[in-house]
C-alpha cells in the first residue's frame, strides 16, 4: 500500500478497507507518513466524508495505536461519561461520585480545558495535592479499591489522536464528523470503558451549534460505539446559557459540593441527575431510567455521594480539608456585581460570551499549557426567562485585578439580552439518541 493511493481514494469520494485505514494511522504514527499527506488525507475526509463502518475503523485503529486498558480484569463492568464541552459544566464532578456510590464503577480520564470550554483536571486541582498524572497501575488499583478515579489522560493512550487533532488544529480541518466522533470515541474505547453516555451539547456556548449537528454527531458516537462492541447513548442537551451558576475553576469546585450536600442550582442539580440516571441504567445497576434516577437522588439525599467524592479525593492526595471547608479554595482579591440596567426579562445569557470573559479573567487558558487562575470567574445568578429589576445583580464577577475585570466586564454586558415581554425558560435536554 501506499499513503498516496489512500488519499486520492478517499479525494474521489471512495470507501476505504479497514486494511487501508489501519495503514495509514500507524503509519502516521511512527513518523512513516509525514504530515504534509496526513493533512491532504484529512481534507478528503472532510470534503468527502466517511461512512459510520470506515469511522469505526478510523476509532478503533487510532484506540490501537497505544496503550489500551482492560478494566475486565479489575471490575465487572465499568460506565464512563463523555461531555462536548461547555460553560459552566462542572458535571463530572457529582456525577461521577454519585454513580460511584450506587456501586457503579467509574474510571474517568478526563481533560484540560482549551479556549471558552472548562476543564475537569483543572477544576479538580483547585484542591491541593490533587493528583491528576496517576499511572496505569495507579488507575488500575484505585478503580479496585474504591471504584471511581478521576485523572487526567495517559500520554499513550490513543496517541495518533493527539497527533492527528494538532494537525487538523493548523489545516482547517476540525469540523468533520468523522474525524470529531472517533477523536472522542477512540480515548473512550483506549481508556478501557463499556459503557458510555455520551452528552452532545447544542447552542451558542456548544461547538455543535444547530441542533441537527449535534443529534449528527450523537448518532455517528452511538453508531460507533455498537460497531466496536460497547454500549452507549447519547443525550442532546443545551448550551445556550452556562449550566448552573458559576464559570471558573475553584467557584465550580465549590458549587459542585453544595450539589452533593443536595443543594446547588436547580438546572444543574436537574442535569446531573439524568445523567447519572442513564450512566445507572446502562451499567445495569438500574432496571431503567426512572429507577437510576430514584438511586441517584437517594445516593445523595443519604450522604454516600459525598462520601464517595472525599474518597476520591483523598485516594489522589488532595487535602480533603479544603471540600469539608469549601471557604478554604482559592478566592478572587476583587469581587464586583453587574447590575440589571432596567426593569425586564432576560431573553440572552450568551454562554460563549460567559466563557470567553472567564477566559479573560485568567480562568481559562487560549494556548495549551498556559497556567490558569484558579480563584477567577463568574457567578451567574438569573437564567433566560426571569424577570430581573433594574439594579439587581445578573452577575457577580469574581477578579484578582482592574485590567482583567475592565476586559471581561464589556463581554458580560454584550452576553446579555432584555426584553419587556416574558420569555420561555430554555430546556435542559432536547432528546436521547440510543
Amino acid at each position: 500500500m501506499r499513503a498516496v493511493d489512500i488519499i486520492i481514494k478517499k479525494r474521489d469520494g471512495l470507501e476505504l478497507s479497514k486494511e487501508e485505514i489501519e495503514f495509514f494511522i500507524q503509519g502516521y504514527t511512527r513518523g512513516e507518513i509525514p504530515d504534509y499527506q496526513a493533512a491532504a488525507w484529512a481534507m478528503a475526509v472532510v470534503l468527502r466524508g466517511m461512512t459510520p463502518r470506515e469511522t469505526t475503523d478510523l476509532t478503533l485503529a487510532m484506540a490501537a495505536s497505544g496503550e489500551t486498558l482492560d478494566l475486565s480484569t479489575v471490575v465487572p463492568l465499568a460506565v464512563d461519561k463523555h461531555s462536548t464541552g461547555g460553560v459552566g459544566d462542572k458535571t463530572t464532578l457529582v456525577v461521577e461520585p454519585v454513580v460511584a456510590a450506587c456501586g457503579l464503577p467509574v474510571g474517568k480520564m478526563s481533560g484540560r480545558g482549551l479556549g471558552f470550554t472548562g476543564g475537569t483536571l483543572d477544576k479538580l486541582e483547585s484542591i491541593p495535592g490533587y493528583r491528576t498524572n496517576l499511572s496505569t497501575e495507579e488507575f488500575l488499583r484505585q478503580l479496585r479499591e474504591i471504584g471511581l478515579v478521576l485523572t487526567g489522560q495517559s500520554a499513550d493512550l490513543a496517541p495518533a489522536d493527539g497527533k492527528l487533532y494538532a494537525l487538523r488544529d493548523v489545516t482547517g480541518t476540525v469540523q468533520s464528523m468523522p474525524l470529531i466522533a472517533s477523536s472522542i470515541m477512540s480515548k473512550k474505547i483506549a481508556a478501557g470503558a463499556q459503557a458510555i453516555v455520551l452528552d452532545v451539547k447544542t447552542g451558542l456556548g456548544a461547538f455543535m451549534q444547530t441542533l441537527t449537528e449535534a443529534r449528527e454527531l450523537a448518532s455517528l458516537m452511538v453508531q460507533i460505539a455498537h460497531l466496536a462492541g460497547r454500549k452507549a447513548v447519547a443525550l442532546l442537551s443545551d448550551m445556550n446559557q452556562p449550566l448552573g451558576h458559576a464559570v471558573g475553576n475553584a467557584l465550580e469546585v465549590r458549587e459542585a459540593i453544595e450539589t452533593l450536600h443536595g443543594g446547588g442550582p436547580a438546572d444543574f442539580r436537574e442535569h446531573c441527575l439524568v445523567v447519572a440516571a442513564h450512566m445507572l441504567h446502562l451499567g445495569e445497576k438500574a432496571a431503567n431510567v426512572e429507577e437510576g434516577r430514584a438511586l441517584a437522588e437517594a445516593a445523595i439525599a443519604d450522604g454516600r455521594a459525598w462520601e464517595t467524592f472525599r474518597k476520591l479525593v483523598v485516594a489522589q492526595g488532595g487535602d480533603v480539608s479544603y471540600v469539608d471547608n469549601p471557604e478554604k479554595l482559592p478566592a478572587a482579591r476583587i469581587v464586583r456585581p453587574l447590575p440589571a440596567p432596567a426593569d425586564g426579562y432576560l431573553s440572552r445569557i450568551h454562554a460563549r460570551e460567559v466563557g470567553e470573559a472567564a477566559v479573560l479573567l485568567g480562568a481559562g487558558r487560549t494556548r495549551k499549557g498556559d497556567p490558569v487562575n484558579h480563584a477567577v470567574g463568574i457567578v451567574v445568578h438569573r437564567k433566560v426567562g426571569d424577570f430581573v429589576q433594574a439594579g439587581e445583580p445578573v452577575m457577580t464577577i469574581h477578579a484578582d485585578d482592574e485590567k482583567t475585570l475592565a476586559e471581561a466586564l464589556p463581554r458580560l454586558e454584550e452576553a446579555l439580552a432584555w426584553q419587556k415581554a416574558p420569555v420561555e425558560p430554555l430546556p435542559l435536554f432536547y432528546g436521547v439518541v440510543s
